[in-house]
């Protein structure tokens, strides 16, 4: 896989790199193929002088090129397309490694508007020149196949023709440059685009009933960005246009100052100098607009390989053995997970304070029920990620039955936990190291009211195109299933219906608890904290437990039918701590 913990260090050399067996065969045939043109122009050159006697061997001569450049065309083509298709695969597997090696902070803090057009349109920036990269070898190898025959032509004309052909070259570098700040523009106006793409997406419902926030993001926001982006493209694409033509115009003074000059260089130089200078230089002038034509694309790659050596850069601190196959049997059995004197704290925009959570203790021992409860932003989830060894602690240690967790030992550790989070992702794949996953889906689907929707067929959910709360199920089936001893839940009743809530919080949760499970579960639904073995409230990142709820149900004021509807639609609303 392709890795680099600079961002200068990933470039286009350091990716052909491991392919060199390749890149050089395809360097050499396309040598020959290029020399092989040369040659073959020095022939047509040589025949348009030639006599009777000559065409024997020339015929033989211009049979014999022409087979040496099929060679060496197909072979550096085929050669070289190997070479880019290999690299985009690399790229592609290397960059998902480095997302699924990502400390979790990390990549929740890089945002998906800016992730997947790096995976996407980056990727196939890449790829592009890699279709064009054959024929942009190719055509390179043949203008220093023709620029040598120029020289064993004339070596005073090509002198004068290397230098206007560097003046060119120096004006095509320029432009290039400024082209390149535009690609580099639209390429920020990308992200903007897929984040506003997000929003008219995942804000359907909102956007069709507010007519002016439609307007602002239609117009203001997606037009504005499109029109950007278009411009910006059109100006940096216009200037390599322009610098094409001028190139092609400043060939042509090229071959008009080699005749000018022949003479006066070289007066007694034969004839066959001056038309062989035309002939190659006229040839090369298509092997040239093919190089200048794949600038743009060329530029368009470097400007993404930038922005991939950027995610490489900030993935850089990836987790190590993630990828490693899954050990055969893992122990299932722990005692207690504990944070002791544990800190985090996230970063801050300038000017701000940051939200720091700790220090934290806490021990959670097998078989408990845990209800983790607070406002909203008062820490919930982030102490449910420390738990689960997600994030790592600022300060403080970690856990497990007694024995600190450690770089060496967290992705252990994180297998004893099956989660459910607030803003889960439901997989449609049952995975269990048993026979039993299709048996027991089938059964949990008849227990949560599915089995009329959703079946499981080779080892995977028929659907998952359900309502939100029937996703939720699901989602609790493939937790149920896996056979975990630590089971977390974070706000999972928040889209049930009151019938399922309550199933939930008084059946569910007990069958688990009588399983041996241990069970930590955000919750905000209050009439059901009293069926928590231990009630952990956090404020403002701070920790503080309330007396055992078996001291406080009987505490529990009684509420009024009106209190508690109120109580039913509020809780009804989902929310992430």
């Amino acid at each position: 896989m392709i890795t680099s913990s600079n961002p200068g260090k990933l470039h286009i050399a350091g990716l052909l790199r491991p392919y060199w067996k390749l890149v050089l065969c395809g360097i050499l045939l396309g040598l020959v193929g290029g020399a092989s043109v040369a040659g073959l122009l020095a022939v047509v050159n040589k025949g348009l002088y030639a006599g009777s006697g000559d065409v024997g061997s020339l015929i033989a001569s211009f049979a014999g090129l022409c087979v040496l450049i099929v060679i060496g065309s197909v072979g550096s083509d085929i050669s070289a397309n190997a070479v880019g298709q290999k690299i985009v695969a690399s790229l592609r597997k290397s960059l998902a490694a480095k997302i699924l090696m990502a400390p979790i902070d990390q990549l929740e803090s890089y945002r998906a508007h800016r992730l997947i057009p790096v995976l996407t349109k980056d990727v196939d920036a890449i790829s592009d020149f890699a279709f064009f990269f054959p024929a942009f070898l190719v055509s390179g190898v043949v203008v220093a196949g023709c620029l040598v025959y120029l020289a064993l032509l004339s070596w005073p004309l090509f002198l004068v023709t290397a230098a206007l052909i560097a003046l060119g070259s120096f004006a095509h570098f320029r432009a290039r440059q400024r082209g390149m700040s535009g690609f580099n523009l639209a390429r920020q106006y990308e992200d903007d685009l897929q984040k506003h793409y997000r929003t008219i997406a995942e804000g359907a419902k909102e956007l069709r009933l507010h007519r002016p926030r439609r307007h602002h993001v239609h117009v203001d926001l997606i037009q504005r960005t499109v029109d950007r982006i278009s411009d910006v493209q059109i100006g940096a694409i216009n200037l390599l246009v322009t610098a094409r033509a001028l190139g092609t115009v400043m060939l042509f003074m090229v071959i008009g100052t080699a005749l000018v000059l022949r003479p006066l260089l070289w007066p007694d130089s034969p004839p066959s100098v001056s038309s062989g200078f035309v002939l190659v230089l006229l040839f090369m002038r298509g092997p040239i607009d093919q190089l200048i034509g794949m600038l743009p694309s060329l530029g368009r790659a470097q400007v993404a390989m930038r922005r991939i050596a950027d995610l490489s850069e900030r993935f850089a601190t990836a987790e190590q053995d993630l990828l490693e196959d899954p050990a055969d049997a893992m122990t299932d059995r722990i005692e207690s997970i504990e944070l002791r004197g544990v800190s985090y704290s996230f970063q801050a925009a300038a000017n701000e304070t940051p939200f720091v959570l700790g220090p934290v203790d806490l021990r959670i021992r097998r078989g408990e029920i845990v209800f983790i409860v607070g406002d909203n932003g008062s820490g919930k989830t982030t102490l449910i990620k420390l738990l689960l060894g997600l994030y790592v602690p600022d300060q403080g240690q970690l856990l497990r039955d007694g024995v600190p967790v450690i770089g060496a030992t967290r992705d252990d550790y994180r297998q004893l936990f099956t989660t459910v989070f607030a803003d889960y992702y439901l997989f449609d794949t049952l995975l269990r190291h048993d026979d039993q996953a299709p048996e027991g889906a089938q059964r949990y689907l008849d227990r949560l009211e599915l089995a009329h929707k959703v079946s499981v067929e080779n080892g995977m959910f028929s659907t998952t195109d359900l309502s939100t709360g029937q996703r939720k199920r699901l989602a609790l089936i493939n937790a149920w299933i896996e056979g975990r001893p630590v089971l977390v839940f974070d706000e999972w009743a928040a889209d049930q219906d009151p019938a399922f809530r309550q199933v939930f919080y008084t059946e569910l949760l007990a069958d688990l608890k009588r399983l041996g499970k241990t069970i930590i579960v955000i919750s905000h639904d209050d009439r059901y904290f009293h069926c928590a073995d231990r009630l952990v409230r956090l404020r403002n990142g701070q920790l503080q437990e309330d007396r055992p709820t078996q001291q406080r149900r009987h505490a529990r004021p009684r509420r009024s039918p009106a209190s508690r509807l109120q109580d039913e639609g509020a809780s009804q609303e989902p929310s992430r701590a």
